[in-house]
């Protein structure tokens, strides 16, 4: 509705002047000319208007992520696993500059004051799983090779496997824990930048991005050819996931 989408509007432009703590319902209808109570049958609070604008920040950068894989599928059929994993993060970073006060509000400071509702979980996920999509593709095309690090404590194969139970049974325990992982740093790299943390240490930003995101698809066990590799996680893995059932064993 086009009232909505003005009120989303004027309230990503509080956002931006104020940051989320500093965004009033009252205020927003005053800058519309509306009256307080017309607003509130829109949003009833300001916790229902913020919610409103992270889904829409959460699925803006699904979106952007969801395309730059597609495309390059849609330009390199057999893309290599490597290639569409930075594809992936560098579209992350990408919408990040381009949307530096919605990235703000999905992944900066907590708002002082709001819990986020169940309606935002399956949004915050796309990215994720886009990033889930590219390894499970290599490891059934055989490129995906050991992840990096050393073998999973008893807590943290945990809540690995409790992860790859519901996310993709397929793959090996601690290929979802070397995804965890991954999927941290490169919004911790994307929140440096944005955040001000690289000044007068990293001034050739773009490049050192794409290095990062380079290793960091190393560190989940993305390889870029198809040959076979001793203890490849192709053939099995010491530690992985049933896939019928979701019941973690011992391979």
């Amino acid at each position: 509705m086009e009232i909505t989408a003005a009120i989303k509007e004027e309230a990503a432009r509080q956002l931006a002047a104020q940051g989320s703590a500093g965004l009033s319902l009252r205020a927003v209808a005053r800058e519309l000319g509306m009256a307080s109570s017309a607003l509130y049958r829109y949003y009833p609070s300001r916790d229902d208007l913020l919610t409103a604008l992270i889904i829409d920040a959460y699925d803006a950068v699904g979106a952007a992520v969801e395309e730059a894989l597609a495309a390059v599928d849609g330009s390199r059929p057999a893309a290599e696993p490597v290639d569409r994993w930075v594809a992936v993060c560098r579209a992350v970073r990408d919408w990040a500059i381009a949307h530096p006060y919605e990235y703000a509000l999905i992944y900066g400071s907590p708002v002082p004051g709001y819990a986020a509702p169940q309606d935002t979980v399956v949004p915050a996920s796309r990215v994720p799983l886009a990033l889930v999509s590219v390894v499970r593709d290599a490891h059934t095309a055989g490129l995906l090779g050991e992840p990096a690090g050393r073998p999973l404590a008893g807590p943290v194969r945990a809540d690995a496997g409790r992860l790859a139970a519901e996310l993709a049974p397929e793959l090996p325990i601690r290929v979802i824990a070397a995804l965890v992982a991954a999927w941290a740093q490169v919004f911790g790299i994307v929140s440096f930048e944005l955040f001000g943390q690289f000044n007068q240490v990293v001034e050739a930003r773009g490049e050192f991005f794409e290095q990062a995101a380079v290793a960091l698809a190393a560190q989940v066990g993305l390889r870029t050819d198809g040959a076979a590799q001793d203890g490849a996680t192709a053939a099995g893995d010491s530690e992985g996931a049933s896939g019928a059932d979701g019941i973690l064993r011992e391979k």
